[in-house]
């Protein structure tokens, strides 16, 4: 039997303690935690576990190694924790498999909805190194002024091919944040460089944050910079004719509401006679109802958050307020195709509010209404890329191709 030295008991310690944290992240990620007071931790904690489980593995298994070689299982402590770390590794393989039968799904999905699948592919590099690069194949344009308003100039981003060509069809991105935080520097550019690699030109648009905005400032920006493209697109190679909406979390919200408030002049003050319809809109992991009514919300949502920093009025004095600022309660006959991206492990965008939009838009919509229910994703999934974030990215494209396909062939292609 080796020496028992003050190395291995620290080794034994150190393995028991990282398979006590690994056990904790898969369980986590497997069912996450909706208590009020670790929501957001266990939000972003079981992002990253259920995004990479492979990653994640694999870098408890290299620690786990080195303790070993530190002598970890001479002692039962040791033992224990590559037990315990075994299990751990289990539950990252139900993860994986999990994260695999996404391209299953959306496979599924797209062919019920008649929709052929993508013609570009996200490279498997892409997945494996998980950071959203640009790449020579996209070019930025950064920083251009679309508004100002209450004394700020708000700004947009251009990503599109460097190839000078015109008549691009576009994707408008808002990002989320609660409503109070997140810019357009940070959110959606996988998706976002995908599709400009595949001919689409991409704008993501900064928009006023609570609590120095109250709603509707934030959807009057938003229908601002789609203002801005049918007005000065073409001077950047895109297509006006044809314009589509994404966004996460908030900026879901605000996709889904810009989508279902078309031209309605009160939320286009000094632009009322633009278009501000669009031909197709993809809300990923959004908010639809700002009331809570269903419960399934975190208490705190309408109290803490709703009332006093983004709506600024009370729910039971002002209730219409809160009908018109949630896309619920907008859906009409009119609405443009719409396919909406949720995970069912979503703890900050409950999977049953997101069920409930769905089947009242499709309901009530005349234009088709496409649903992807993303087994075992959480929130943000698509913050860089991953199993579930390539397979969704690649049926997002597919979805906006066949519209713009559409729309080309007129009412008779359709």
């Amino acid at each position: 039997m080796p020496p028992y030295t003050r190395l291995t008991v620290v080794a034994e310690v150190a393995l028991l303690a990282l398979a006590a944290w690994s056990a904790a992240a898969t369980f986590n990620a497997l069912r996450p935690f909706r208590n009020d007071w670790v929501l957001l931790p266990s939000m972003f904690w079981s992002w990253l576990v259920i995004g990479l489980p492979l990653q994640h593995a694999i870098v408890q298994m290299t620690l786990a190694a080195l303790l070993v070689a530190l002598g970890a299982l001479d002692g039962p402590v040791g033992r224990l924790g590559l037990a315990v770390l075994v299990l751990s590794w289990i539950g990252s393989v139900v993860l994986l498999v999990r994260a695999r039968s996404v391209k299953g799904v959306v496979g599924a999905v797209l062919e019920a909805a008649g929709i052929p699948p993508a013609q570009g592919r996200v490279p498997l590099w892409r997945v494996v190194l998980a950071i959203p690069l640009r790449g020579r194949g996209v070019e930025r344009v950064r920083n251009v002024p679309f508004r100002r308003v209450a004394g700020r100039t708000l700004k947009l981003d251009i990503f599109r091919r460097p190839d000078g060509g015109a008549g691009k069809p576009v994707l408008l991105y808002l990002h989320g944040g609660a409503w109070t935080v997140g810019d357009k520097r940070e959110q959606g550019l996988p998706l976002l460089h995908h599709l400009a690699r595949n001919g689409w030109a991409c704008v993501t648009a900064n928009y006023r944050l609570s609590p120095g905005a109250t709603f509707p400032d934030h959807l009057l920006d938003a229908k601002a910079a789609l203002a801005w493209i049918r007005q000065h697109g073409p001077e950047h190679g895109m297509d006006p004719s044809f314009v589509a909406l994404a966004g996460g979390s908030a900026g879901g919200h605000l996709a889904a509401l810009v989508a279902l408030t078309e031209n309605d002049q009160r939320y286009q003050p000094g632009f009322e006679a633009v278009d501000t319809s669009v031909q197709a809109a993809v809300p990923l992991y959004g908010i639809y109802d700002l009331t809570n009514r269903l419960g399934a919300q975190s208490k705190s949502f309408v109290p803490m958050l709703m009332e006093p920093i983004v709506m600024k009025a009370f729910l039971d004095d002002e209730p219409e307020k809160y009908a018109e600022a949630s896309p619920i309660d907008r859906v009409h006959p009119g609405a443009p195709p719409f396919l909406v991206v949720q995970g069912d492990r979503d703890t900050l965008a409950p999977v049953v509010e997101t069920r409930a939009f769905v089947e009242r838009l499709a309901r009530v919509s005349n234009r088709r209404v496409v649903y992807l229910e993303l087994p075992g994703a959480q929130h943000i999934f698509d913050l860089f890329y991953s199993q579930q974030s390539a397979r969704v990215i690649e049926g997002v494209q597919a979805f906006l191709d066949d519209e713009r396909n559409r729309a080309k062939a007129g009412p008779d292609g359709a």
